[in-house]
């Protein structure tokens, strides 16, 4: 093993060290070998990456469209020279599959050229009034200082998001990566370093999240929180901004119902489903982790399913062909291990998996799960699925709105009318056709419903969630005053 590079904060466009001295090994979990060494921030570090990003915010918002869309090409292209190096990163430090890693890159350099293409399209309207001789409009303008608290399992995609988005609106950011995923968080700022971003704009400081999130929330200068994590987490920080009456968006997971009618290709929908559970070891917030099936085919397709899921390879996650990689987290199999026993206990069948080696998951395979057991309704975040058979497709619909979760959601059919039925019904904030529940592209109002979170993320969408909306009426002439 190499020796673990030692890292540092980025703050107004330096690199620093901590105030803390508390220095954190950043662990492999395919190797369980220390891959870097990461300061942590405490309150002065977090200070000063507020004061950075207040300072900055004026120059920042003032700038130009087109210079902020220069600056951002500059960026994608930066990540598409230094695509190895990132997807390395994302394998060693998170886990991900080479697949996965090689996707999450080339999504980002697609995200950094859609934000810089919203830079000209900050825009609203113009507005008829009743007042003679009275024009009016609204503006989009920045909120200023943005934090942005972002998870393990895509930590290149999803903090990119909120950055990208950020930037290209006219704020400036705050940005605290995941614990368990902290260099990629780093590498966010090398990357606009090199792209020549302004001191402040960008300030990156990994730390412990409850620590760090309780001040960037309390923090009178930061106008918007937005986190993507769990729902524990989330709560409390929803609470807490709307306490103080600060913008926030949260994203906090699923239980993704994925729906296959009697009608449905049987071949077609278990290769859906299986990249739906198996992508990325089912470490995703939209992962097909309850599989409903109309009872007519439900045999069939259990056992069809647990073939292809047996050729699913479990290994190197450098490895081309590995399907499955380690989880992030060890203490993550104690936990499914507790769910998958507490199931059967109650009358589940494993059909497949249930173990673990260190950090590689088996995939997992329960039949005849109920409302009754605890994995029907709680997030696993590993390669586990229930399948879950349905007398009919009104039976379906009930049992795949029986969550209290509402991100992602899907069904496969080829009859039309249930399509249509399924995708106004289905209690999601986005719902897939002919598809599995795993999808997302830059430009797209990713986002979900009940305990899944508020707002949206993505293209124009984070532009309204990022912007202020005002409105502004200019009189020509004298307006005539009632007295």
């Amino acid at each position: 093993m190499t020796e673990a590079r030692k890292h540092q904060l980025y703050i107004d466009g330096r690199w620093v060290d901590a105030k803390s001295d508390v220095v954190v090994d950043d662990i492999n979990p395919t190797t369980g070998d220390v891959y870097a060494r990461v300061p942590h921030a405490g309150p002065e570090d977090v200070e000063r990456a507020i004061a950075a990003a207040h300072r900055a915010r004026i120059p920042w918002r003032s700038r130009v469209a087109s210079e902020r869309e220069i600056l951002l090409l500059r960026a994608a292209d930066i990540v598409d020279k230094r695509r190895k190096h990132l997807a390395d990163c994302l394998i060693d430090e998170s886990g991900s599959t080479f697949g996965k890693a090689m996707f999450e890159v080339g999504y980002v350099a697609d995200l950094l050229r859609l934000a810089a293409g919203e830079c000209r399209r900050v825009s609203a309207e113009t507005l008829p009034m009743t007042m003679p001789g009275q024009f009016g409009m609204t503006i989009r303008q920045p909120l200023g200082v943005i934090a942005g608290i972002s998870p393990f399992n895509a930590p290149f995609l999803l903090a990119m998001k909120k950055v990208a988005l950020a930037l290209a609106t006219g704020n400036t950011f705050v940005l605290k990566p995941s614990e368990e995923a902290p260099v990629i968080g780093l590498e966010i700022a090398r990357i606009f370093e090199a792209a020549e971003l302004p001191p402040g704009v960008l300030n990156v400081i990994p730390g412990s999240g409850p620590e760090l999130g309780k001040i960037l929330v309390e923090d009178p200068r930061v106008r918007m929180v937005t986190f993507t994590g769990s729902l524990k987490v989330g709560r409390e920080l929803a609470a807490e901004s709307a306490r103080r009456m600060k913008r926030f968006t949260m994203e906090m997971g699923g239980k993704n119902p994925l729906v296959v009618l009697k009608d449905a290709d049987l071949d077609y929908a278990v290769r859906a489903a299986c990249f739906g559970i198996y992508f990325h070891q089912g470490q995703v917030c939209m992962a097909s982790s309850k599989l409903v099936v109309e009872q007519p085919i439900f045999e069939r397709f259990c056992e069809a399913f647990v073939a292809r899921s047996r050729t699913m390879k479990v290994g190197d996650p450098h490895e081309k062909d590995t399907v499955i990689g380690p989880l992030i987290r060890r203490s993550q199999c104690k936990i499914i291990d507790a769910q998958i026993e507490n199931a059967v206990a109650r009358g589940a069948k494993l059909l497949m998996g249930g173990k673990h080696r260190g950090n590689f998951y088996e995939p997992t395979v329960l039949a005849h799960v109920t409302p009754e057991m605890r994995i029907y309704h709680e997030e696993t975040f590993g390669p586990v699925t229930s399948i879950i058979a349905a007398k009919d497709a009104d039976h379906a619909l009930a049992i795949a709105n029986d969550t209290s979760y509402g991100l992602s959601s899907a069904v496969i059919t080829n009859d039309l009318q249930q399509a249509m039925r399924f995708a106004l019904e289905l209690e999601a904030g986005m719902v897939h056709v002919n598809d599995c529940t795993v999808a997302d592209e830059p430009h797209v109002p990713f986002g979900g419903t009940k305990d899944s979170g508020f707002g949206r993320e993505g293209g124009r969408y984070s532009v309204d969630e990022m912007t202020e909306l005002k409105w502004v009426t200019i009189q020509q002439g004298k307006r005539a005053f009632p007295f």
